[in-house]
């Protein structure tokens, strides 16, 4: 394992990638910044963060070879380590807000973003960016549904001791990737999902709302809601959003 710490850089993810193109990365390199000026979410979205007050980071991995198929587990191993680390804090009404938004109640306190490196038809090394809302207790006006650690616990964290735990963790779960323990994935995964089989509203990405309920996830990572007439439609990211 090896960490790179920055002052500042435009994305974590961005830099892993280009220093990935001028040497050999070994397994588990980490790159850490205080201050992410342009970091990233699902679909190019930005990720706002206070300087030198929460998590974010990014870690390179090669250590399974995933047949594309499987990379929903992937997502699940990343969100599930993410979801014990601050299980273990005691952290409040925990849950993985599909695909891989960890929450607290109702408010988003973690954001990740996966980016694979494809050989055929194989993922044989990823780029993880996980941003963690920590010690932050100020929040812009309109992200009314965000919160971190500290405004949850009122508590103040390490960050350097926070980052060690995560990795443990990320480690312990992508090696079950290793193992094709699939179904332990999965049934963790599926056991934090959010609103998982309670009747909610949703709007599709035409703004048609409607009633259903999250009932699981496809074989290749998408949402599946059973609607009113007990039909079940899938949905990809940005198709589907929470009312």
């Amino acid at each position: 394992m090896k960490i790179i710490k920055l002052n500042a850089t435009n994305s974590t993810n961005s830099f892993l990638k280009e220093l990935g193109q001028d040497t050999a990365l070994e397994n588990f390199t980490i790159v850490v910044a205080s201050e992410q000026k342009k970091g990233r979410g699902q679909q190019d979205s930005q990720w706002v963060s206070e300087p030198f007050k929460n998590l974010t980071f990014s870690v390179f991995t090669n250590e399974f070879d995933l047949e594309i198929r499987h990379q929903k587990y992937l997502n699940f191993a990343i969100s599930l380590a993410l979801f014990k680390t601050l299980s273990s804090h005691k952290i409040p009404n925990l849950s993985i807000k599909w695909p891989n938004d960890i929450l607290s109640a109702n408010k988003k306190i973690c954001g990740i973003l996966i980016e694979n490196n494809i050989k055929g038809t194989k993922i044989n090394s990823s780029i993880i960016g996980i941003g963690l809302n920590v010690n932050q207790e100020r929040f812009l006006d309109s992200l009314n549904n965000v919160s971190s650690l500290k405004k949850i616990s009122n508590l103040e964290f390490d960050l350097d001791l926070l980052l060690l735990e995560i990795i443990e963790n990320l480690k312990k779960t992508i090696h079950l990737l290793s193992l094709n323990e699939y179904l332990k994935l999965e049934t963790g995964y599926l056991n934090a999902l959010y609103k998982k089989n309670i009747p909610a509203m949703f709007k599709d990405k035409n703004g048609l709302l409607f009633m259903g309920k999250i009932i699981g996830v496809s074989a290749y990572g998408s949402l599946q809601v059973e609607l009113e007439d007990e039909t079940i439609k899938e949905f990809g990211v940005k198709e589907i959003s929470f009312l």
